[in-house]
């Protein structure tokens, strides 16, 4: 049980902002990490709920309400996966050779494509959750709540069984370090629940946000291996934000 909090506080410490305990992160404190990874979108997902109940009961403006829930995600992980969204779309921009593209991944500066990537992901969430809390649909913002589990399990997966572009990144060494086949059975079972839920909620808003969510993790593994050889820690990011806000796009679709 010990070595199993120990999984739990490394994850939260690594992809989240939540103030953890100390733990050693050595490979028996990493063997499990990926297990609660998807737990980071519980947090996110709980907290989301609770502002969209907030707002409705004290009836705040729309667009308070729609700019906290954008930042929520952000808040809780300290924006590590957005992070990883613009330097990856820097790199595909670049249309350079893939070891170049590797290097941009690893260069701190922000480059043009960044920017407009960044101004293009958060207005995108913005126009999904207007139209989603402005129409009240509960049943389709609880899918979107579960949806940043989701989008962690297939997160999760594709960094236990995808290549690795790099043998010396942070991805490959989280890889070296965890037990494949058990986290990433694990994350298969999560994902199975997570699809019952969300079609228990509403069939089609599940239904259309879980296949949405398949459909991104294809093309993240096109992408990772036409691109770059492999994934990274930058390209995992990137599927997770394209991941979460796909979802929230075709669910203010289907919800209409």
């Amino acid at each position: 049980m010990r070595s199993l909090w120990n999984n739990f506080k490394v994850a939260f410490a690594m992809f989240s902002k939540i103030p953890m305990p100390r733990a050693d992160w050595n490979r028996e404190n990493m063997k499990y990490m990926f297990c609660f990874f998807p737990f980071i979108g519980t947090v996110v997902g709980a907290l989301s709920v609770l502002v969209f109940y907030l707002g409705r009961r004290f009836s705040f403006q729309n667009e308070f309400i729609t700019v906290v829930l954008v930042l929520i995600p952000v808040l809780v992980t300290g924006g590590i996966h957005v992070d990883g969204l613009l330097d990856t779309s820097d790199a595909l921009s670049s249309w350079q050779e893939r070891e170049r593209r590797l290097e941009i991944l690893k260069d701190s500066h922000t480059g043009a494509f960044a920017v407009i990537t960044a101004a293009v992901y958060f207005l995108a969430w913005y126009g999904a959750y207007s139209q989603i809390y402005g129409s009240g649909n509960k049943r389709a913002f609880y899918i979107l709540a579960l949806g940043f589990m989701v989008s962690r399990c297939l997160s999760g997966i594709g960094v236990i069984t995808f290549p690795k572009a790099r043998t010396d990144g942070t991805v490959a060494e989280f890889s070296r370090n965890s037990s494949d086949v058990v986290s990433r059975n694990i994350l298969i079972f999560y994902l199975a629940v997570l699809f019952c839920l969300m079609v228990w909620i509403q069939p089609l808003y599940g239904f259309c946000a879980f296949t949405g969510a398949l459909l991104l993790f294809w093309y993240y593994h096109h992408i990772a291996m036409k691109y770059f050889g492999g994934t990274t820690g930058d390209i995992s990011g990137f599927f997770l934000c394209l991941c979460e806000v796909g979802m929230a796009l075709i669910l203010a679709v289907v919800s209409v």
